[in-house]
């Protein structure tokens, strides 16, 4: 997903919003005669009542006589006009008198309105934005009847409220769109805040929502992996109080017993009651406990292994040769131990990374737990291979019934997991039938 700024979001609302602004003032100035009209229909200001005017002018005319020739302010003729004009015409409304049979200009007077540059301009510019009425009527005056010609631009009266209202709608609209978009921002904020809250009062299973692809999603994605990985932690951190009050029961259990016998013995002889040929039996069973109760130890130490953070061991190429001369090994110790076993290793060239002291380790766990639990009857399988760029290596064996249920804990092939994954390689198990088996790949 392509990741985009706010700062980019923001420039091209404000880019789109100042567009959409400009073609709505445009539309609003080209169709202002239309505004007016609708407005006139619904009453919402008054419309110019032509008929009146007319009626007006046709009164005032049989009072006045018209020029016989073209006039001008300065002359008299024009003076003697001027109360008819004064008469029928307001700052709105501009009046021209015509020869009926010629058409020649005789006298008029514009609409004072007009003399304002605004105005002007507009007019020279070809726009309908005065929303002028034109029209010709013929008038009788007292020396014949001639064609007055009139306009009305009683519209400009409306032109710098609808200029202003025109500019507020639209700076009303950009400002509505940035509006919205910082709604919006700011909602997603208040997500991550919520989440956040959330996460301080420990509810760590309500996922983060997505909340876009700019730098709040980004932030969003990030919370959420940390939700993620303080919920494991937790999760890893309950397993591992759990594990240890399981340790502690089982090794309190599995300690009073040989601590209880050690004792026995001990007290029996302290106080010499034992025949001298059992004298020497008695001591071996005591070194045996103590033998006991050493690997139980042992078995302590590995379990700090598993739980506790331990550092990276320094991972140095090793030769295949390394893991083929460990598998031959602890196969023929087995073997020496009484176990048959079937080797299926087949030799690579080529090295790994890995801490050999610790590859002896895990291999040593793992054919200890053989030598434990292991069926002598049965064949030992062991097998390694390259395979799809890993090294694997499979022990299988069989589980002596009496052996079946022992130790639950499992933590000696815990901490034989966790030097494999050390290793950056991965340990699998299973168990069918009492055939038990350890798969494990290192990457090569």
């Amino acid at each position: 997903m392509v990741k985009i700024k706010i700062r980019l979001k923001l420039i091209g609302i404000v880019l789109f919003m100042a567009a959409c602004s400009l073609l709505l003032y445009q539309y609003l100035w080209k169709n202002q005669d239309k505004v007016c009209e609708f407005m006139e229909e619904y009453g919402i200001i008054q419309k110019w009542d032509e008929k009146a005017f007319l009626d007006k002018v046709a009164q005032e005319a049989l009072k006045y006589t018209v020029p016989d020739k073209e006039v001008d302010v300065t002359e008299d003729a024009y003076k003697e006009m001027q109360p008819f004009f004064d008469s029928v015409c307001d700052t709105y409304t501009s009046v021209s008198i015509y020869g009926e049979d010629d058409g020649l200009f005789r006298i008029g007077r514009g609409a004072p309105v007009l003399n304002k540059l605004v105005y002007r301009s507009i007019l020279a510019n070809g726009t309908d934005i005065l929303g002028e009425i034109h029209a010709y009527t013929p008038v009788e005056f007292q020396n014949g009847t001639y064609e007055v010609a009139y306009a009305c631009y009683y519209r400009t009266q409306y032109v710098y409220p609808y200029i202003t209202v025109s500019i507020c709608l639209c700076v009303l609209i950009f400002i509505a769109g940035i509006f919205i978009f910082a709604n919006r921002l700011i909602k997603r904020i208040l997500t991550i805040k919520r989440e956040v809250l959330l996460m301080a009062s420990g509810d760590l299973s309500h996922p983060v929502p997505k909340c876009g692809n700019d730098e709040i999603g980004v932030l969003a994605e990030e919370l959420n992996g940390l939700r993620t990985a303080l919920d494991d932690n937790i999760q890893k951190e309950a397993a591992s109080r759990k594990a240890n009050q399981d340790l502690i029961t089982a090794m309190s259990h599995d300690l009073r017993t040989p601590l209880t016998i050690l004792q026995g013995y001990l007290e029996v002889l302290k106080l010499k009651r034992y025949s001298p040929d059992m004298a020497e039996e008695y001591i071996n069973r005591c070194l045996q406990k103590t033998k006991d109760i050493k690997e139980m130890t042992d078995r302590m130490f590995e379990y700090a292994l598993v739980f506790e953070e331990t550092e990276s061991p320094e991972l140095i190429p090793l030769s295949y040769n390394v893991i083929y001369n460990l598998l031959n090994e602890n196969c023929d110790f087995i073997t020496l131990a009484g176990f048959k076993v079937e080797r299926e290793i087949i030799r690579t060239e080529g090295s790994l990374l890995g801490d050999e002291i610790m590859l002896k380790r895990i291999f040593s766990n793992l054919f200890s737990n053989i030598l434990k639990y292991g069926e002598k009857k049965n064949p030992v399988i062991v097998r390694c291979q390259i395979k799809s760029g890993k090294m694997e290596v499979f022990l299988i064996n069989t589980v002596k019934a009496e052996h079946a249920e022992i130790e639950s804990n499992r933590i000696g092939l815990k901490s034989t997991e966790k030097m494999v994954q050390l290793h950056r390689g991965q340990l699998y198990q299973s168990e069918e039938n009492n055939i038990y088996t350890v798969q494990i790949q290192l990457e090569v």
